[in-house]
């Protein structure tokens, strides 16, 4: 049995509204947080995921949100639930290396860091933020070996300029 043409014209045209709908509210939530409405903005994304809970973007972008809002550990699940569903995506292992590098959580950082690496390898911020976080690693190592024994000169410089660069990094970040 064959759909009739009136009936795929409307199927097309209800499809091509939910989708204006949705662009509509990304477009909307967007210009909400932008100006400082980010709670408004979170529920203008939840009614949006109400009806297309499996978006990726208004996922992504309830998780951005949730980050805007000091929602750390709910914009954490969001990005690892968005990561495990969508794992060719580069955005969500970025952000979920972030909310976890700021939890001292270095090396998990550095593992979605370079998930998100593999899969575009362009990715500036994942790059930008793996640099960080090798830093960050390093950091730890170095303070290891200068508690371990009497600090070598050079390394204990070496410390004092990468603390010294994090803290910079820290500052321009705010």
């Amino acid at each position: 049995m064959k759909p009739s043409i009136t009936l795929l014209l409307a199927s097309l045209a209800l499809s091509g509204a939910a989708l204006t709908a949705r662009a509509d509210v990304l477009s909307d939530a967007r210009r909400l947080s932008a100006s400082g409405q980010t709670a408004q903005a979170l529920t203008l994304v939840d009614r949006g995921l109400a009806a297309t809970p499996r978006d990726p973007e208004l996922r992504f972008l309830r998780g951005v949100l949730l980050i805007d809002l000091g929602r750390s550990d709910d914009a954490l699940a969001v990005f690892r639930a968005l990561h495990e569903e969508f794992p060719e995506l580069p955005d969500p292992p970025n952000n979920l290396a972030v909310l976890l590098a700021a939890r001292g959580e270095l090396e998990q950082a550095r593992t979605a860091l370079e998930t998100a690496l593999r899969n575009n390898p362009r990715h500036r911020a994942a790059r930008e933020n793996l640099g960080d976080v090798y830093l960050g690693l390093a950091i730890r190592h170095w303070q290891s070996l200068a508690s371990d024994a009497q600090p070598e000169p050079l390394l204990a410089r070496k410390l004092a300029l990468a603390r010294e660069l994090a803290a910079s990094i820290a500052n321009a970040k705010r």
